[in-house]
């Protein structure tokens, strides 16, 4: 041999240094010998799909040991035991939800109700008000002398003259007043008035005895010539 060894393998085969070659050297065949040092390491080759069926199931196991870890801090012993405890609290918050909803439910109904009986009674007492000072009103009118058929026309010219709350007083001198303007509602005649006298002579003087009647219409034109509606001929 060209060169001494460097060593020796366990199994007697020399270590030769590494060396240039040629170009044109064929080099050394492989052999069926592992040309390497045995190291007592064994290779296994694992198909993809192996290997990853292999990591999935160690994910998956780590995934339940941290559940499982999970739920001893938390004090249960399964995730079954969890799963009903969370149950178990939605119902009682639905309860508890569907016990608040009745109780509103019922205040808010006694509270329709006072206030549906404060409205009626308001009204009443509107009415009993109402009522009452109409008979007051009539008997103001009865006691100026109306009676019958006038007194309800008077009633109720009287309620539309003065306010709802008007009393004392105020009703006697509104009832007196409607008295001077409607006597009639009082059993009082209306005064008389006289007739102008024709041809525009003064009320209340008498005309001359046998005089010539005055022409149809002629009052008429006598009052538009004094106002300057016609031209005196």
């Amino acid at each position: 041999m060209p060169l001494a060894p460097l060593g020796y393998r366990r199994d007697g085969r020399p270590i030769l240094p590494i060396v240039g070659a040629s170009s044109d050297d064929p080099g050394t065949p492989p052999t069926d010998d592992p040309t390497t040092e045995d190291t007592g390491i064994t290779t296994v080759t694992i198909p993809q799909d192996e290997l990853s069926r292999r990591f999935a199931r160690e994910k998956d196991q780590g995934r339940r040991a941290a559940v499982r870890d999970l739920l001893g801090q938390l004090g249960f012993d399964s995730a079954k035991a969890l799963t009903e405890y969370v149950q178990n609290q939605r119902q009682a918050e639905q309860q508890h939800e569907d016990a608040e909803r009745k109780r509103l439910s019922e205040v808010e109904q006694r509270e329709r109700t006072a206030t549906e009986r404060e409205r009626q009674a308001k009204e009443r007492e509107e009415v009993a008000a109402a009522r009452e000072q109409e008979a007051v009103r009539r008997t103001v009118l009865v006691g100026l002398g109306a009676t019958g058929t006038e007194l309800e026309d008077a009633v109720a010219l009287l309620a539309r003259e003065i306010d709802p709350d008007t009393d004392g007083p105020a009703l006697a001198q509104a009832a007196e007043e409607l008295k001077l303007r409607r006597p009639e509602l009082f059993g009082t005649a209306a005064p008389q008035t006289l007739a102008p006298p024709p041809s525009g002579s003064p009320t209340g003087v008498p005309t001359r005895s046998g005089g010539t009647p005055p022409r149809p219409g002629q009052l008429g034109l006598d009052i538009a010539r004094r106002r300057g509606h016609l031209r005196s001929s």
